[in-house]
């Protein structure tokens, strides 16, 4: 199963996105940890992503790049956490993928599904906004776009989280779809 959670700044998504990896039952839990802490404010985020998910079970990998090369155990539950972070860090560290982020993170998120028996990604939803954005912002929105629209397909479940309230823009798992 694969569900793709996404959401606004603030929206509830992690804690949304920590109880769908948590009512996957007994399973081994991995947070694949993908915000680098280049700042303070970045630091207190993941503090606090930290105490969230304390007690629940997760074991800690941090990819901030090359998420194909992550072995997982088979029919784990993995939480990535969060895509946006992921693409950021391909496009712009040193050691990323840079004009090949979209088919890198692709390829990783392929690799991840492979393996775990359960995945649930956490994306931001960033393109409500009606400022318009040029350069290295105006390239990351299409390659986030792009990944993002692969991941909804790909995806059993689509959810928004809003207020903290889950929208359920696909339910295959309802549905019956398959």
């Amino acid at each position: 199963m694969m569900i793709l959670v996404t959401g606004g700044s603030g929206s509830g998504k992690s804690a949304f996105a920590e109880d769908c990896v948590v009512s996957c039952g007994e399973t081994e839990r991995i947070y694949i940890a993908t915000m680098y802490p280049f700042d303070e404010e970045s630091r207190r985020r993941v503090q606090r992503h930290q105490k969230m998910r304390q007690g629940k079970g997760f074991e800690t990998v941090e990819c901030y790049t090359g998420l194909h090369k992550v072995q997982v155990p088979e029919n784990s539950t993995v939480l990535l956490e969060c895509m946006s972070n992921l693409v950021a860090n391909e496009m712009f560290q040193e050691d990323g993928a840079h004009e090949n982020t979209v088919e890198v993170v692709i390829e990783g998120v392929r690799h991840l599904r492979e393996q775990a028996g359960n995945l649930v990604i956490v994306t931001n939803e960033i393109f409500s906004e009606a400022a318009s954005y040029q350069g290295e912002t105006e390239l990351y929105q299409e390659y986030l776009g792009k990944i993002n629209q692969f991941l909804g397909t790909l995806a059993d479940q689509v959810v928004e989280v809003v207020y903290g309230i889950p929208v359920y823009h696909k339910n295959k798992l309802l549905s019956g779809e398959g």
